[in-house]
């Protein structure tokens, strides 16, 4: 079913997910699809043709119980486990999410961190001692990790993406400015701060 959900979609069910519970901190035990559109600023027509492609989700006239859409949608985005991550990069943005608390309230946990500077080896971070990279591929198949964040300069990218795959990585995080290629069901987001700083740009004329 995964294949056949346009991925604009998909990408929109974590921001639908972040403001439903935002709501049921709030309170709430239903939320309509204006209100969730309030929240997001998208129509409430799109988020209802969205959330129909997995189901009705809703009620006629109550709108969303929000427990259960919650529910569902940590289903559907598979984050219902915590899944285990790595980072490869022990700089500035590889040490900050290793640092950072918060996906694990959205099911991801960063058990280990890689880096190839023999500064940086054996430095703890956070909860985390950072592993050479020589360790990585061995750590992936004896841990069955799946999903790698990389935070490291654009030019040693491809190689690493290359072992990732090898090692049997299938998503991948790119803080890393630079598209990269890897091989078919292997899944890449690309995450460029500066792209978004010159969308933001455009509009300061």
């Amino acid at each position: 079913m995964a294949n056949q959900i346009p991925r604009i979609i998909i990408g929109r069910l974590p921001l639908y997910l972040r403001a439903i519970t935002r709501l049921k901190k709030e309170g709430h035990d239903y939320a309509s699809s204006h209100e969730l559109g309030k929240l997001l600023d998208i129509s409430a027509a799109q988020i209802r043709k969205d959330l129909s492609h997995f189901g009705e989700l809703g009620k006629r006239g109550k709108g969303y119980e929000i427990e259960f859409l919650i529910s569902k949608l940590n289903q559907i985005l598979n984050t219902d486990d915590v899944w285990r991550i790595i980072v490869i990069g022990a700089g500035d943005i590889g040490s900050g999410l290793a640092r950072y608390k918060g996906f694990i309230n959205r099911g991801f946990k960063v058990s280990a961190i890689f880096d190839i500077d023999p500064q940086k080896i054996g430095k703890k971070i956070g909860d985390l001692v950072v592993k050479d990279l020589g360790e990585m591929e061995a750590y992936i198949t004896s841990n069955q990790i799946q999903i790698a964040v990389l935070a490291i300069p654009a030019e040693n990218s491809q190689d690493v993406i290359d072992d990732l795959v090898k090692a049997g990585i299938t998503a991948i995080l790119n803080y890393a400015p630079i598209y990269l290629k890897a091989p078919e069901g292997v899944q890449i987001e690309h995450i460029d701060p500066s792209v978004h700083l010159q969308k933001l740009s455009y509009f300061l004329k």
